[in-house]
């Protein structure tokens, strides 16, 4: 699921609502300067690199659409290191909804930030996509976090937290990000196989 450099649950799409916006993006484009792009096996290293050339060139391909339908890049966008498969770690501001950045998969470290005013515009926009396998809240209502999690189409929704995973805790899309779960019970399902018997009654009209 993890490489580090690309994570089926990476949060790409980041809504976040417009009183914070401007200060979240301050804030993130300081921590970027000193995230760590290198060996995934150095403790120090914050990001690993693509698995292959062609998966790199295809993140830097999206990296590209993004550039030129208008988003504006905060930081990143580039190769980085000397040798292997390395993407500097890439921000997208003024990200529109109907972007390829924001509808397509991209498997690699891109993020896309995008304002929000209400929450029924934040529940209604986090769903209009193909996929649905993780989303993430943050806040400090509680009235807020049930809504979201109850609306959101998600196989996992995390609460004040991301990528905190269970062995107890089902995990498994929805829509095009597929179905069925890996641990907790109901990953059993997928090894067993359900069989019907019927057998009609008396004075069944089946007799």
């Amino acid at each position: 699921r993890n490489s580090q450099g690309e994570a089926c649950v990476a949060a790409s799409r980041v809504y976040l609502q417009e009183g914070i916006y401007d200060g979240f993006v301050k804030k993130l484009a300081q921590r970027m300067e000193s995230w760590v792009v290198g060996d995934p096996f150095d403790p120090r290293v914050n990001q690993g690199p693509q698995v292959d050339k062609v998966q790199c060139e295809r993140v830097l391909s999206y990296i590209d659409h993004g550039k030129r339908e208008g988003a504006t890049v905060l930081t990143g966008g580039k190769p980085c290191g000397q040798s292997g498969y390395y993407i500097e770690p890439t921000v997208f501001t003024d990200v529109k909804d109907d972007m390829i950045i924001a509808k397509e998969e991209i498997f690699g470290p891109v993020m896309c930030l995008m304002k929000f005013r209400t929450v029924e515009e934040a529940i209604a926009r986090a769903n209009d996509t193909r996929y649905g396998l993780a989303a993430g809240v943050v806040t400090k209502d509680i009235d807020v976090a049930n809504r979201m999690t109850r609306s959101i189409r998600a196989g996992v929704v995390w609460v004040n937290c991301y990528f905190a995973m269970d062995s107890d805790c089902p995990f498994g899309g929805r829509k095009m990000s597929g179905f069925g779960k890996d641990d907790g019970m109901h990953a059993l399902d997928k090894f067993l196989a359900v069989k019907s018997v019927v057998t009609p009654v008396y004075d069944s009209p089946w007799l």
